[in-house]
């Protein structure tokens, strides 16, 4: 391990990181879009092999854990990350009309708004993953009202990064985000209508039994079978839970259901795609292709001809 950084922070986390499984590889000093230092932290698997995947995690270098909660939020966040590692392609998701999609380029932590709005702002960008060369994606400026940021712990990435994916896919959900070959920042508004006060839990789409066990089919397809090489993909990932509003126990419920159905294989939490499923392939490329259309704009044919009334 390097630990150029000479943070408080390294001690608080190294302890969670091995209460999560994983071990500190690196502590660095980065910075932020404005300039700022941050606290940039590699970590791997603990025994992992030379050359094994790994994991960012970048803080602001003034942030500390001494807020209740703070520090098992932190636990919590990268033992589920620890379990992300073991996917083929951590760094990818679908959504629920079916495309494949992999986020990267996060340019931690929140930074405020430099046009005067009283919001708070992270960069990123997604690109459609289908194992093709097509090479599509967004550019992604995510926004966080003040009002909404009173809910989160901390503007920080383990805090935020889980509804700010999701946001991301439920903004794709409504056809609001393009992707393209080149352009600008396209926003994704994350505001208080993805709270529920009353519940206290962040409520992205509200799924049943046969949607969920559609998007655990086209993940295993997509992130197992298609980009995976049929590796083993994490079904009881709390991230996607959320994004469903539902719970790990029951995404693992809905896949031991449907592992007698021969289109997947179970062990454990992570499933893989078999034969079976890779067969259906037209009909999950059927489903990018009309996810894919449906993100971009139509223009009114109407008013090409002067029709529409003004």
């Amino acid at each position: 391990m390097t630990a150029d950084l000479k943070s408080s922070l390294v001690p608080s986390v190294q302890a969670a990181a091995a209460q999560a499984g994983l071990v500190l590889v690196s502590a660095t000093q980065g910075t932020d879009f404005h300039g700022k230092p941050t606290a940039l932290f590699e970590l791997g698997p603990s025994g992992g092999a030379a050359g094994a995947r790994t994991l960012k995690l970048e803080l602001s270098e003034a942030f500390d854990f001494d807020k209740p909660g703070l520090l098992p939020t932190m636990t919590a966040h990268l033992a589920a990350e620890a379990k992300r590692l073991r996917n083929p392609r951590p760094e990818c998701y679908v959504t629920l009309a079916g495309l494949p999609i992999a986020f990267g380029k996060f340019q931690w932590p929140f930074h405020k708004s430099t046009s005067g709005a009283d919001t708070y702002i992270v960069h990123g960008e997604m690109y459609l993953a289908d194992g093709s060369s097509n090479n599509l994606f967004a550019k992604l400026a995510a926004s966080v009202t003040l009002t909404f940021a009173e809910i989160v712990p901390a503007m920080e990435q383990p805090y935020a990064e889980t509804f700010v994916y999701n946001a991301v896919r439920k903004t794709v959900d409504l056809g609001q985000l393009e992707f393209l070959k080149s352009g600008n920042r396209q926003p994704v508004p994350v505001t208080t209508r993805f709270y529920s006060r009353w519940q206290k839990k962040f409520v992205f789409t509200d799924t049943d039994d046969t949607e969920r066990l559609n998007y655990l089919l086209s993940k295993v397809y997509w992130l197992s079978g298609v980009l995976g090489e049929s590796k083993p993909v994490w079904i009881a990932d709390p991230r996607d839970a959320q994004y469903l509003n539902t719970t790990e126990q029951d995404l693992l419920r809905t896949a031991g259901d449907e592992a007698g159905a021969g289109l997947i294989v179970l062990d454990g939490e992570f499933a893989t795609a078999t034969p079976a499923l890779l067969a259906r392939a037209p009909e999950y490329q059927a489903a990018l292709e009309a996810a894919l259309d449906f993100t971009k704009p139509k223009f009114n044919e109407s008013m090409r001809s002067g029709q529409a009334n003004m």
